[in-house]
């Protein structure tokens, strides 16, 4: 699988330029689809105000009605099954949706500053269309920009700091808290972040949901993709959240769905699926004794193997000829998932069914990353469908 950015200007999705994996494995830590090195910052479309009439200094990457929202980028896929036959899905966004998406995207700033400032960039835009905009069909995407720790502070070492980082946290929590004050008016939360975006999550949920009846009341899903939950060994709550569990039931609201996919077992330096490591610590979980990282696999809530549903930008794959006419790619019955635990690890253990000529990602950055880069396209219309139920559920309870 070739990897590629894109760029969303005035409502399109195009091509910019290929990202080649020689020479930048360094700067793709905890990146899921970060482009645009050394293109010039772009200024916020909100002009660094809040859409809650002007109440704070939060700079929304996405929210409802802002123009070029990158997380409303259209949703047009080829799909391509093994027999080769391709057709086209159309997609759409549904912007009166009741519900509302709360996004923190991972790691893509590449300043040379230990945490990035608050300018919207084509790294921040670029992230927010592959992992986010397809859940625009199912819910409102509120996306925060915030002063994250940089590639350039995580290539430093991040072992060597293990302290949860504050300027990044608290800047998530502002933008939280602002959203919640002026725009969120009782609307039900889903709450989506990837890597470093899922440890800024778990630290909120941690302090702000998981301890408030009435915010728990409200949630329902927090989809938490590469930032190693945990659980109790063997127990489905406890551990980095008392009160949100682990979704085990794909009518279940309020829960959790976490996971980090590898096509085999993590080894046991892994950066993802062994407790009180790796991104662990970007959240402050150092805990190891009685722990697992938790999994959840997204194609199948109640357990077992499952086929995914993988949704990749047409930029960052490809198939045989001729070439793709559509901003995005599916490739139906190419994967096959479910959570596995041995040792320390436990992981979302991704196989391929029929490859049949087919694209088919890679360790990219090594072993102890696994398929870190695309955990959520490889799950994204799982993931959309999933949310899609649980909000059928939680329309019925509410």
């Amino acid at each position: 699988m070739q990897l590629g950015c894109v760029s969303f200007r005035s409502g399109s999705v195009r091509r910019v330029r290929d990202l080649r994996l020689a020479g930048v494995t360094a700067l793709l830590l905890l990146v899921a689809a970060g482009c645009g090195a050394g293109a010039s910052p772009q200024a916020s479309p909100t002009d660094g105000t809040s859409g809650g009439g002007g109440a704070s200094s939060t700079v929304w990457l996405c929210r409802p009605g802002q123009a070029d929202d990158p997380c409303t980028a259209p949703q047009t896929a080829t799909v391509i099954p093994a027999s080769g036959a391709r057709t086209v899905q159309n997609g759409h966004t549904n912007p009166a949706s009741r519900f509302d998406c709360f996004y923190v995207y991972p790691t893509v700033s590449r300043e040379k500053s230990a945490n990035a400032n608050l300018t919207v960039q084509p790294a921040e835009v670029d992230a927010a269309i592959a992992q986010v905009s397809r859940f625009s069909s199912v819910c409102r995407v509120w996306a925060p920009m915030y002063h994250q720790v940089t590639v350039t502070a995580l290539t430093s070492g991040l072992a060597a700091n293990p302290q949860p980082d504050t300027v990044a946290y608290d800047s998530v929590l502002s933008g939280w808290k602002d959203y919640l004050a002026h725009d969120n008016h009782g609307r039900p939360i889903i709450f989506i972040g990837h890597s470093q975006g899922s440890a800024m999550l778990i630290r909120l949920l941690s302090s702000q949901v998981d301890p408030n009846p009435k915010l728990r009341a409200r949630t329902v899903v927090a989809i938490l993709a590469g930032g190693n939950v945990t659980v109790p060994t063997g127990k489905a709550v406890g551990a980095t959240f008392h009160h949100l569990p682990l979704c085990t039931a794909a009518s279940q609201t309020g829960c959790v769905i976490a996971y980090s996919s590898f096509p085999s077992q993590p080894p046991v330096n892994s950066l993802f699926g062994v407790p009180g490591q790796g991104v662990s610590l970007q959240s402050g979980q150092q805990e190891t004794a009685g722990v697992q990282v938790a999994c959840v696999n997204p194609a199948s809530i109640a357990g077992g193997s499952s086929l995914l549903t993988p949704y990749f930008l047409s930029a960052t794959s490809t198939p045989a000829p001729p070439p793709l006419a559509t901003p995005w790619v599916t490739y139906p019955g190419l994967y096959t998932a479910s959570c596995q635990h041995t040792g320390t690890a436990t992981w979302l253990n991704v196989g391929t069914a029929d490859v049949a000529g087919r694209p088919v990602v890679t360790e990219a950055l090594g072993p102890t990353w696994g398929y870190h880069l695309v955990d959520i396209n490889l799950t994204l219309g799982n993931l959309v469908d999933d949310v899609r139920a649980q909000e059928s559920a939680y329309s019925a309870h509410h």
